[in-house]
């Protein structure tokens, strides 16, 4: 039987918790027990709840993050492989790449050494950006309300989500100068399943705000990122993300630092031209 709505808008609510803990906490023991206690679901339940809600065992999730996270370290910094395993949470690196082989079917030191091989045949761009040097910043925290998707982000319904956290601004008295539109593209196509990919809409906040559901509120955490200014169509983002990553990044001396990257959307695309559109990109590096 189908939650009702009420019932599967404080799940969601409940779940967003879930989620941030675990993508926070990647680098220590995560103990189900205390997943089941932030969730507030029945213990009895737990595990059919998060299933039916992720699509997937949670610790399937945990693990599957785990070791993409480490994929990506793998191919965007230098970090040792030893380094990589505890920094994802695992507790030899053997076990990670066990799990690293079962799942790619290829080892850690063998991905690694064949990522220039692997950037090169991917970033083959057939069209030219228009994209500016980057900036170095340091960026502070900020407050936002968000809204969590999965699926191919070419496919995901973004104009609902935005809708639905602007709704959720006039509903809470929120409106003040200086909100933005920021987007939180957590992982890469290139590792994970596209239609396991998440996503987080974001309007950044001035003003105190409650979780409704599924509109969370969390702090993004300041840090130093690479803003790269791009003009152009929507559709090139994937481009865009090849060269920021695979040509730029490698040819510094940057290295990624553990969170995802950020896309602000300065232009309105009902109101600018496709080609005219314009969006900050943040890399965060360290």
């Amino acid at each position: 039987m189908a939650a009702a709505p009420k019932t599967k808008h404080i799940y969601q609510e409940q779940l967003n918790t879930v989620v941030e803990y675990i993508h926070n906490h990647l680098d220590r023991k995560i103990d189900i027990a205390r997943l089941a206690e932030l969730s507030h679901f029945s213990p009895f339940h737990f595990h059919r709840i998060t299933r039916a809600m992720l699509g997937e065992p949670i610790g399937t999730y945990i693990t599957r993050v785990r070791i993409e996270m480490a994929a990506r370290l793998l191919r965007y910094s230098d970090n040792s492989v030893e380094q990589i395993a505890y920094s994802v949470g695992f507790e030899t690196p053997s076990s990670l790449s066990k799990a690293f082989k079962n799942y790619f079917g290829i080892s850690p030191s063998a991905h690694r050494n064949k990522k220039e091989l692997v950037i090169k045949k991917q970033n083959r761009m057939t069209t030219t950006l228009n994209i500016k040097t980057p900036k170095i910043l340091d960026l502070n925290d900020q407050n936002c309300l968000y809204y969590t998707m999965y699926g191919a982000y070419q496919t995901l319904d973004y104009a609902s989500a935005w809708q639905k956290l602007w709704a959720e601004v006039k509903s809470q008295k929120l409106f003040t100068k200086g909100i933005q539109m920021i987007g939180l593209p957590y992982d890469d196509p290139n590792v994970t399943d596209p239609n396991k990919t998440r996503y987080d809409a974001c309007l950044i906040i001035h003003k105190d705000a409650k979780p409704n559901g599924d509109v969370g509120v969390k702090t993004l955490k300041g840090g130093k990122y690479a803003m790269f200014l791009y003009q152009g169509s929507y559709k090139h983002f994937p481009q865009v993300y090849d060269y920021m990553f695979n040509e730029w990044l490698l040819n510094t001396t940057y290295e990624l630092s553990d969170a995802p990257p950020r896309e602000r959307y300065i232009s309105h695309p009902d109101r600018v031209a496709e080609d005219k559109l314009k969006t900050e990109f943040y890399i965060p590096i360290k």
